[in-house]
């Protein structure tokens, strides 16, 4: 007897299918790792995560996180652009304690050299640091690459 997918778990669309495959992705994610983090956290690591991966994949913004793109060759063409990339789906999620936390995004782009992929992953970590900012609350620091 041939077993069939289960009910609870959204197929995923063929590679290729454009913007109109993002909502099964996202469902996936969502699917795959229930929600673990406070909402305001999750919003917030989500809006940062999309900009620092966008910042990281075409170049724009690079400059709001210093620290970050420290380490990286200074005239290196980014490998994106903007118009050529979105991104697909994206959950936060705690990374083993209350003050980590990883953000797994699926994206699309089309390099320079004129190839489309879409379905790569990346895994950004934050780690929560101690109230510093002027309303008393935490903020979330991207960690290295490295």
């Amino acid at each position: 007897m041939e077993a069939s997918p289960s009910a609870s778990v959204p197929a995923l669309p063929p590679h290729g299918e454009g913007a109109a495959g993002d909502r099964a992705i996202q469902q996936a994610l969502d699917t795959a790792w229930p929600a673990d983090l406070d909402p305001v956290d999750e919003r917030h690591l989500l809006t940062v995560g999309r900009a620092l991966l966008r910042a990281d994949a075409t170049g724009v913004g690079r400059d709001q996180w210093p620290n970050y793109f420290a380490d990286s060759q200074h005239g290196v063409a980014p490998a994106f652009a903007m118009a050529r990339f979105r991104i697909q789906a994206a959950i936060a999620r705690q990374d083993g304690a209350r003050d980590r936390a990883v953000v797994h995004l699926v994206w699309a782009g089309t390099d320079r050299g004129g190839t489309h992929t879409d379905g790569r992953i990346t895994d950004l970590h934050f780690t929560r640091t101690n109230p510093t900012n002027k309303e008393g609350k935490p903020a979330w620091i991207p960690q290295s690459r490295i």
